[in-house]
């Protein structure tokens, strides 16, 4: 079954239920295999069989519930037509990328229209295909107008709350006259006329509060209930009860003055688009970590085109294109350093603050600075293959992924509106049949009240906020979650196991230690090891040879030299013959030992390193020994993670005399050796199935099936593509400190979300029987409603300023 995915952007939802109404009707459309609406970001993400479905079907099922499908719409030049027949071929092929809604060519302006979610296609990449079928697209330059649709509602809320301000606030003002405190404050004779607050009144039920009776439309339509639903049936009480109770007073000849409900429906509708005007601000906020991850990058980038420098968009970097970087410039896109060396920060990519020097053949990652020197960078990965792009597009599914706590919400939340409907007209029915017999205006007051009150809307932000923000603050610390589900889980492991080469040690062997005999210098000794492993391609003599050069000591060529497979080498070095290796090649070639040597030799691979005698010209000389260093900051690490109560394991390929050795550095208690890269997933779910929550951490192909058997894979990001995909989590600094950070974030989110959670609850549980029993007003009721979505959200931007103390523990 051939598998595809889409993300659209829906405007119109005006609480959770509209988002799982959503989810529902596409859940159930042919061939949809997985939908999921976040309602915070405002995204529908599908996974479909394109065989049975397309994006088109989806628009116009959203569009038939009620909602709108955003596109973002830009016109391009092409030049190359000749015929109408060119601007058919164009059309259609633009029409058939996934993502586009909609392309029209006008082959006499030679311009195309196009219709498209930036989320899924963008621009270069349409340059790209129309390049290859022989015409040039160029983006147009006067596109400044485009004016996001977020900034649109927020003004289009904006003006509504204005316009209704200042027709509520009369009527606001007889409602505070009417209190025995209030009652010396001064009030026209005419904002106590029926007529004239009708007049006010009925713009703001009307033409504000239409929103509201839209949304109530789709949503019965469509056999459910939302937010609208709820506001809509509240106000129109009030205001109908209003219109009602001033036709009586008209009847009754104009006799004393009616107690009238106009401004409560005014001030509830008032108050709940303040609400969403804060709301909608609030929410912007909670996607900000995107915003900055996508001003890394560069908006330009200088080309070699025909031997002279060309300034071009990012945009319209092809792969294969040559790029100068001056110092201080932006890296625009991924490459390879092709002429030129230089420091480059690449902080905001890995979190590591000190830069990395870069060569010719070192790869660069767009967006990273370039601090000295002039490169010259060949394109190797351009738009949404750039590793910014890849992380981008990494926290943007995390952020639209829905957790397993977010699913029991949404099911609360498709029933919890026709029940609190249910419990309204029940309220209204004790009321006036029991409570206060006969009496309309008493009964009608805690219906209202609990109709505008029990909104979902805290209720269905409390997760997808607080999972947006710990996501984007994640990301901002190097730690990316492949998903909403895995940054809720990772907050219960219980053992974290670690594998040892590239993750606990630096993956690379360096010369640690020498030792010499009486009659050698240490320069001499080096200068014939060197020399002698300079014709070897084993990592261990490139290690040695790495050593032996970074102290500055000048090597000679070997006339000889025979590699002995699991004894060592043997090389002539000027004329003296040279063996470096094992205790039996130097026995083999009747070379004396030394028991104070081998004493020497044997404490230092009780250390985990391997050791290698040296003998020159039959004689023994010392000994050298390399090792696979531990990180610097793995021992404070692995300090941090027991700190917070986890168990952590070393499970390592090598022999267990090293892997002690190794563990003891770092403070690690438990090990297990001598495991093939096959086993390493046994030993997985063997520790699972002691009942225990298991993160794995790796950076090599041979943890990739381990990292995809625990609970929760971690990926060092300076480790393999294949480890990185098969895991849940990217840590991208070569760090394990980042294992304690993504589980401290874990746990901070899920705290946060919980918080949100009680909060929403008691709200509204707590608020229905006060609403019921008649204390509560409604247009106080408006107010509690109006701001509790925004309390949830403000409390989930905390996370957005987390800063994790390296000492903290839980």
């Amino acid at each position: 079954m051939e598998q595809k995915e889409v993300s659209m952007k829906v405007s119109g939802m005006t609480c959770a239920a509209c988002a799982n109404k959503i989810e529902k009707g596409l859940s159930k459309m042919e061939g949809v295999q997985e939908a999921n609406v976040n309602f915070a970001i405002e995204t529908t993400k599908v996974i479909y069989d394109p065989q049975y479905t397309s994006p088109k079907d989806f628009e116009n099922k959203i569009e038939k519930l009620g909602y709108h499908v955003l596109h973002e719409k830009d016109e391009f030049d092409i030049s190359g037509m000749t015929c109408a027949a060119c601007a058919t071929r164009i059309e259609k092929r633009i029409n058939k990328m996934e993502g586009v809604s909609q392309a029209n060519v006008n082959f006499a302006l030679e311009t195309i229209s196009v219709e498209y979610d930036p989320e899924t296609v963008r621009a270069s990449e349409m340059v790209e295909v129309v390049k290859k079928l022989g015409y040039n697209l160029i983006p147009k330059q006067d596109q400044e107008d485009k004016v996001d649709h977020k900034e649109r509602e927020i003004e289009n809320q904006y003006g509504k709350f204005l316009l209704s301000a200042v027709l509520t606030l009369p009527l606001l003002w007889t409602m505070v006259t009417h209190f025995e405190m209030t009652s010396f404050l001064y009030m026209p004779d005419m904002f106590m006329n029926p007529w004239v607050q009708l007049a006010l009144a009925t713009p703001v039920q009307f033409v504000v509060g239409a929103q509201f009776y839209r949304g109530s439309y789709h949503a019965l339509r469509s056999k459910s209930a939302n937010m609208d639903v709820l506001v809509a049936l509240g106000t129109s009480a009030a205001y109908f009860y209003s219109i009602y109770l001033g036709w009586e007073w008209m009847s009754a000849g104009s006799q004393g003055m009616p107690e009238l409900y106009f401004e409560a429906a005014a001030v509830i509708i008032t108050l709940i688009v303040l609400g969403k005007l804060f709301e909608v601000r609030a929410k912007g906020k909670t996607s900000q970590a995107i915003q900055k991850l996508l001003g890394l990058q560069a908006k330009t980038a200088r080309l070699i085109r025909d031997g002279e420098e060309v300034e071009v968009p990012v945009d319209e970097v092809m792969t294969g294109d040559l790029l100068i970087i001056k110092p201080g410039e932006k890296v625009p896109v991924d490459g390879e350093i092709m002429e030129g060396r230089s420091a480059i920060d690449e902080s905001m990519i890995t979190g590591e603050s000190i830069p990395v020097d870069k060569s010719i053949g070192d790869q660069v990652i767009g967006a990273t600075i370039n601090k000295n020197g002039s490169i010259q960078v060949r394109a190797t990965k351009v738009g949404k293959d750039t590793a910014l792009s890849q992380i981008v597009k990494v926290v943007q599914e995390a952020q639209s992924s829905k957790a397993d706590i977010q699913r029991m919400v949404d099911k609360v939340s498709g029933i919890f509106v026709p029940v609190v409907v249910v419990v309204a007209i029940a309220t209204f029915l004790i009321w006036y049949f029991i409570v206060t017999p006969g009496d309309l205006r008493s009964a009608l007051i805690p219906m209202i009240s609990i109709l505008v009150i029990a909104c979902p809307c805290a209720l269905g932000l409390a997760t997808p906020t607080s999972i947006m923000a710990g996501s984007g603050r994640s990301a901002e610390m190097g730690l990316l979650f492949k998903g909403g589900e895995h940054l809720e889980n990772t907050q219960s492991i219980q053992t974290v196991v670690l594998d040892k080469t590239g993750t606990v040690t630096k993956g690379e062997p360096e010369l640690t230690d020498l030792i010499v005999t009486d009659g050698f210098t240490e320069e001499s000794v080096l200068y014939y090891v060197g020399s002698a492993e300079r014709n070897s391609e084993h990592p261990l003599a490139q290690a040695i040879v790495k050593g032996v050069k970074e102290k500055k000591i000048r090597l000679g060529s070997a006339t000889e030299f025979e590699a002995i497979p699991g004894f060592g080498i043997k090389a002539t070095v000027d004329q003296k013959t040279i063996y470096i290796g094992t205790r039996k090649l130097m026995l083999e070639n009747n070379i004396a030992l030394e028991d104070s040597v081998v004493a020497q030799m044997e404490s230092l691979e009780a250390q985990g390193k391997t050791a290698m005698l040296i003998a020159i010209d039959h004689r023994l000389s010392g000994v050298i020994a390399v090792a696979d260093t531990v990180k610097e900051t793995s021992k404070a690490a692995i300090k941090r993670m027991v700190e917070l109560g986890l168990e952590v394991i070393m499970l390592t390929g090598d022999n267990e005399r090293t892997a002690k050795a190794i563990a003891k550095q770092v403070g690690i208690k438990y090990v297990i050796a001598e495991v093939i890269p096959e086993q390493k997933s046994d030993e997985i779910e063997k520790l699972q199935k002691e009942g225990k929550k298991v993160a794995m951490v790796g950076d090599g192909i041979n943890d990739a099936p381990a990292l995809a058997m625990s609970d929760i894979g971690m990926a060092i990001g300076t480790g393999t593509d294949v480890a990185i995909e098969a895991a849940d989590i990217t840590l991208m600094r070569g760090d394990l400190n980042s294992v304690a950070d993504a589980i401290m974030m874990s746990r901070k989110t899920m705290r946060n979300i919980k918080q949100n959670l009680f909060f929403a609850f008691i709200y509204n549980t707590s608020a229905i029987p006060i609403a019921a029993v008649g204390l509560l007003a409604p247009w106080v009721a408006g107010a509690a409603m109006a701001f509790s979505s925004v309390s949830v959200v403000l409390n989930a931007l905390r996370l957005q300023k987390v800063k994790l103390d390296k000492k903290e523990a839980a």
